[in-house]
């Protein structure tokens, strides 16, 4: 279960970092429209700020301090910061699924993130399926909102 759970983010955020060096212009990153009220660029420092807390600090005992406010104000990052911000959670969840056995998976989240306790396995599905919930939000803003 572990391993399996590891490639899929790994192969997720492969997804993430191809979506966002396919925008055609740099800029369209940051873009807002009507209703869409999250840029892919903030989306994607969401994600891997959430991941690199929830699953790199909190499970991998990492260092990183998650500043959550400024995943959705950070300043226009370019494709390629972007990329470093990918490939450093990508690095920061190895390390943490290094650190997981079979046995531990299978334990109590060390903190109530919803208000109930609930095992890690329960919480790193429910990580995967936010990191793809945002994925397809990034595919659709590209789609509409990168135009030649």
């Amino acid at each position: 279960m572990k391993e399996d759970l590891r490639k899929l983010f790994i192969r997720d955020l492969g997804k993430l970092e191809k979506e966002i060096n396919a925008y055609r212009h740099e800029s369209s990153l940051w873009l807002l429209d009507k209703e869409i009220l999250n840029s892919a660029g903030n989306l994607c420092k969401h994600l891997t700020g959430n991941l690199k807390h929830f699953i790199g600090h909190i499970l991998g005992e990492s260092d990183y301090i998650r500043d959550r406010e400024a995943e959705f104000s950070t300043p226009h990052l370019s494709k390629a910061a972007l990329s470093l911000e990918i490939a450093s959670t990508k690095e920061a969840i190895n390390l943490a699924f290094d650190k997981l056995d079979d046995a531990k998976i299978q334990l109590k989240y060390p903190i109530e993130v919803f208000g109930y306790e609930m095992t890690v396995q329960y919480f790193l599905f429910h990580l995967l399926s936010h990191l793809n919930y945002h994925l397809g939000q990034i595919n659709y803003h590209r789609r509409l909102l990168d135009r030649p």
